[in-house]
This record gives C-alpha cells, sequence and structure tokens, in this order.
C-alpha cells in the first residue's frame, strides 16, 4: 500500500521535534495543550500517522485530529473534521 502522505509526514515530523515546544510555548500558538493522559480523558483515539492522531472527542462525538510532538509528548491544534 502505498501512502501519498508519508513524505509530507515525514517533514512534518522533523520540523515538529527539531524545536519542540514547551507547554507554555505550544498553548501560546495553538491553544489547548494535552499531555497523554488528559488527552485520554478528553478524547477516544481511533488512528494515528505521526504526527497525527485522529480522535473522537468524548464530551460531543465530535471527530477531529491534533498534532502532536515526542518530546515532550503533547498534542495540540485540535482541528474538528
Amino acid at each position: 500500500m502505498c501512502d501519498e502522505t508519508e513524505a509530507i509526514r515525514r517533514e512534518m515530523v522533523a520540523t515538529i521535534n527539531s524545536d519542540p515546544g514547551s507547554r507554555p510555548d505550544l498553548e501560546a500558538k495553538h491553544g489547548q495543550v494535552w499531555d497523554t493522559s488528559q488527552l485520554q480523558n478528553d478524547f477516544q483515539v481511533i488512528g494515528f500517522m505521526a504526527p497525527l492522531v485522529v480522535v473522537r472527542r468524548r464530551s460531543d462525538g465530535v471527530r477531529g485530529s491534533l498534532m502532536f510532538q515526542n518530546t515532550p509528548r503533547l498534542y495540540y491544534s485540535f482541528s474538528p473534521e
């Protein structure tokens, strides 16, 4: 199976993780930020393809995606479908 997004995603991962943001930095840029425990409380994870994770928000069932960085592992920039 050919993933047409792989090259783009690899570039995004390299960019994000070359200069990962602190939680306050990410909050200033993207609004709400979640660590892994908070993500599990607020969302059901459906799947992921770094640096994106597909989720369903528990509060209202809205499906969408989040970006994430590796270290520290933080999720941000929720975008509903």
